[in-house]
């Protein structure tokens, strides 16, 4: 995990210092963006885990974005008297997304966003397989340091959703 931070950190630092200041455009109608990250947190009635994944995005309308999400979540838990046991879950899920940051915001490079997000998740382990709905809401802020590549933050409230994201943004 220290691998994958560190190397998001440096492709971030480069992105910011290879190019002087630009004037951006917010989220327009029409914008394709792809968002690829970590995440962590609670899942379920699991306390922690590690999360990969990704996001994409299609503008529809001058404020509104729809798309879908995949993520691959790993957790490892015990019970009582030292059994241990790992879980796997894969949430695929529809997202949309508000860009209410247009409404307010005079930075040019700063997209946020927040929608639903619906789907179902793909679970188990080596005693247990099946599948449980996929329900929330997130919310998050996209930082474009070039035109077309920047860092999204991205949180998250429901069921069988990965609770925070990070990670590179990438717009077409």
């Amino acid at each position: 995990m220290k691998n994958i931070l560190s190397t998001l950190l440096v492709i971030a630092v480069l992105g910011i210092t290879s190019q002087t200041a630009f004037a951006q455009e917010q989220f327009q109608k029409g914008d394709k963006i792809l968002n690829v990250g970590i995440g962590g947190g609670g899942y379920g009635f699991y306390g922690g885990g590690f999360a990969v994944g990704g996001s994409f995005e299609y503008g529809v309308h001058e404020f509104i974005s729809v798309g879908g999400q995949v993520d691959l979540n790993f957790y490892n838990y015990s019970y009582a008297f030292g059994f241990k046991d790992n879980y796997i879950s894969v949430p695929i899920a529809a997202r949309g997304s508000y860009h209410y940051g247009k409404h307010f915001l005079t930075i040019n490079a700063l997209d946020l966003y927040a929608g639903p997000v619906l789907g179902f998740s793909i679970d188990g382990n080596e005693y247990y397989s099946g599948t449980s709905i996929v329900i929330g809401a997130q919310a998050g802020a996209r930082y474009y340091f070039k035109p077309a590549m920047g860092v999204f933050a991205e949180f998250s409230g429901g069921s069988n959703v990965i609770p925070a994201k990070v990670g590179l943004t990438f717009k077409f």
